[in-house]
């Protein structure tokens, strides 16, 4: 107990945890400080104490609870509200700073994070319980500090408002996050972790305003779970827990390493919040604020920096749904233009680009070649082998003519086992020398589980005011010639 002080009242204290030792050594620690100091066990005990006896200050020690607790968490915050608005001091391990923000939603109350040294606990102990020498000047400081808060909140609301509408793909939201979360005073590094395909976090972007390589300092930048700091990295921390992680002093992380590597970064405490798109929803990263100094956080503070975490998740899955959309109508546009099963151009693409080139061609002078072949014999091909070897011999036969096309060439499969070339900036003379050349590969080509094929082909250069269908038409008549010839042979479609 603490001497009598003239004119000082009298200070009675209850302190709250469920360890003996942790109790006696905040006797030890800070019980001169009280005229009476009563030591809980249990949340029921503390409340008992509450109900019986005036005290003014409550000091809960979170040591030893279970995070994942929402019992403990629930028998708590009771306390806290049963205050209605008395001094209350949390004592609340970095591991476990997902509480904080939970209890002050029950009533105010001040908080410091452990370990923390005797000194410090002493200290703030003394700050809680001396009233100020001068009230009035005291809530006016700190109306003009919770407004000067308020135009901070707003200011980083509004630039991360700007990120997240002005960016598509994920990399330039995440730079543009990042960079927007720099605008918090004393905000020195920021940092934004996303969860990949089969559990790969990796570090998306990051903006240093103190030359800090959160890679190098991670030992690497993807697969960051596998990194050495994973349990003990705040951003890390948050992301396998899915819970706030607030570290207000590198040291008390536990690793020397860690702690100088970050205190020569000129920074004093971490703060990490898990990023989900909707509520109890999966982890899809963390983002990380690192500051220069030390700051108690509101509970207005930390609720806009929960909405900020949920905007960014929102932001992040929105950009990834966007880009498998975007996937997804490549895929759709390949399936409504290409032959399932060659990979031609299908009739109708055929015959659109057909149209396209004729227009092209003619508005620019330039020479158009068409050439149109089929497999001889095919339907003999799957009476003999089976329909999936004869699909096998379409998709061989289509792809060794497509490696000796040009890529400015098109190949369209027109029907069965009949296909189109369209050749441009190709004069006749030219296109007989390429579909002599195929016809030749195509001899050559061994097919697998069935004798060779050939092909027969017809070459058409379209005149000057020829349209698709008159092409076509002439094409399919010395096609015919071809196949009347013996086929594998190459016909010429003359000009009418």
């Amino acid at each position: 107990m603490v001497a009598d002080t003239p004119g000082r009242p009298t200070r009675f204290g209850l302190f709250l945890n469920p360890s003996g030792e942790r109790r006696a050594d905040f006797q030890s620690c800070c019980g001169e400080q009280f005229d009476r100091l009563t030591l809980a066990d249990s949340v029921h005990a503390a409340r008992e104490q509450l109900e019986r006896h005036r005290i003014d200050l409550l000091i809960i020690d979170l040591n030893g609870y279970d995070s994942a607790n929402s019992h403990d968490l629930a028998a708590i915050a009771g306390l806290v509200r049963g205050r209605v608005g008395e001094p209350v001091l949390l004592l609340c391990p970095y591991t476990n700073t997902a509480w904080i923000p939970e209890l002050m939603a029950s009533g105010p109350l001040q908080y410091r994070i452990c370990p923390i040294l005797n000194e410090e606990l002493a200290q703030t102990i003394e700050q809680t319980l001396t009233p100020p020498l001068d009230p009035q000047a005291q809530m006016q400081q700190q109306l003009l500090d919770k407004e000067r808060e308020l135009r901070d909140l707003l200011t980083i609301q509004r630039s991360l408002q700007r990120a997240l509408t002005g960016a598509e793909d994920v990399s330039a939201m995440a730079a543009q996050i990042c960079l927007a979360l720099c605008s918090f005073p004393g905000v020195r590094h920021t940092a934004l972790l996303h969860m990949k395909e089969h559990g790969n976090l990796q570090l998306v972007a990051q903006e240093a305003r103190n030359h800090l390589d959160l890679a190098r300092l991670m030992q690497r930048h993807n697969r960051l779970l596998e990194s050495p700091l994973n349990q003990i990295f705040p951003p890390l921390l948050a992301v396998s827990t899915g819970e706030l992680v607030l570290l207000d002093a590198p040291e008390k992380a536990g690793d020397p390493e860690l702690a100088v590597s970050l205190h020569d970064r000129d920074v004093r405490m971490v703060l990490a919040l898990p990023l989900r798109s909707e509520p109890e929803g999966p982890v899809l990263g963390s983002v990380c604020l690192m500051f220069d100094r030390l700051i108690q956080f509101s509970r207005e503070q930390f609720a806009c920096f929960a909405s900020l975490a949920q905007f960014i998740a929102f932001g992040l899955a929105m950009s990834e749904l966007r880009q498998q959309n975007d996937a997804l109508a490549g895929k759709l546009t390949q399936i409504a233009i290409n032959d399932a099963l060659t990979g031609a151009s299908n009739r109708r693409q055929g015959e659109t680009l057909l149209d396209q080139e004729i227009r092209r061609a003619r508005r620019y002078g330039l020479p158009l070649a068409l050439i149109s072949f089929d497999i001889d014999n095919f339907r003999s091909v799957n009476d003999l082998y089976g329909y999936p070897i004869g699909d096998q011999a379409l998709r061989v036969v289509a792809q060794t003519v497509r490696t000796r096309l040009r890529s400015s060439d098109v190949l369209a499969r027109m029907r069965g086992e009949e296909f189109l070339i369209l050749a441009t900036h190709t004069v006749a003379i030219d296109a007989l020398k390429l579909a002599e050349k195929l016809r030749e590969t195509i001899a050559g080509t061994e097919l697998p589980g069935c004798d060779t094929v050939t092909i027969s082909l017809a070459v058409a250069q379209v005149a000057p005011e020829e349209g698709g269908q008159s092409a076509l038409d002439r094409l399919d008549a010395a096609l015919h010639r071809a196949k009347r010839a013996g086929r594998n042979c190459v016909e010429l479609a003359m000009a009418s």
